[in-house]
């Protein structure tokens, strides 16, 4: 079974092609330009009507699944044997879909769409400065929620065993030196889990791929 992950470099879809890699699942990328428009294309349009990424295409399926958390979640357990969520345990499965939720729909879909998306929420040039302030903001509050998470020197965002959870963290913290945060310096401990991931061989080898780096 060989999944297509479509996806644009150092876009959130990192955090899929990441786990991807760590569940060792065969797959084929199809890359997404942005910068051209393909997003917006007919044939992109068809696998995703909203035209974003990620887009997981399941052999054998004839709809496509869109919307990072739900493509986590699925491959964690579509691959159960490599742990990715506390399969059989509820609340500790439900902790790591309250920290997705939030990650994705505040932080990703409200915070940094204000910064880079501001169209999104407003036809009014005039009202798109002040709302990447907002935006930024948003984020700045999200940042140090998250590090206070993580100063009690737990190895992985949830706790000892790594997660769905941390990839996309990864991708958060490459998106906070892209805004100029400095996030090695004002975040020590999200730095230690950010670099813990890098030592991970597949995450290792999903950086080179997409060639991109977690410093922006």
């Amino acid at each position: 079974m060989t999944y297509q992950l479509f996806y644009s470099p150092g876009a959130c879809s990192l955090a899929a092609h990441i786990v991807l890699e760590e569940v060792s699942a065969p797959f084929e990328l199809k890359r997404v330009d942005f910068a051209a428009g393909e997003q917006r294309g007919e044939a992109f349009r068809a696998l995703n009507p909203k035209g974003r990424v990620p887009v997981l295409v399941i052999p054998g399926e004839p709809q496509t699944l869109t919307e990072l958390s739900a493509i986590l979640f699925y491959l964690a357990r579509r691959h159960p044997d490599f742990g990715l969520v506390p399969i059989g345990e509820p609340l500790a499965e439900a902790r790591v879909e309250e920290q997705l939720s939030w990650l994705t729909s505040w932080v990703h879909g409200v915070g940094f769409a204000l910064i880079w998306r501001p169209e999104r929420f407003t036809d009014e040039a005039g009202a798109r400065e002040a709302m990447a302030a907002r935006g930024k903001a948003i984020v700045e509050t999200a940042f140090a929620a998250i590090e206070a998470r993580l100063a009690d020197d737990r190895t992985w965002s949830m706790g000892t065993r790594f997660s769905i959870v941390d990839p996309l963290l990864l991708v958060l913290f490459r998106w906070g030196n892209r805004i100029g945060l400095a996030m090695g310096e004002r975040y020590p401990a999200w730095s230690r889990l950010a670099w813990r991931m890098v030592d991970r061989p597949a995450v290792t080898r999903v950086l080179e791929r997409e060639g991109v780096s977690i410093e922006g």
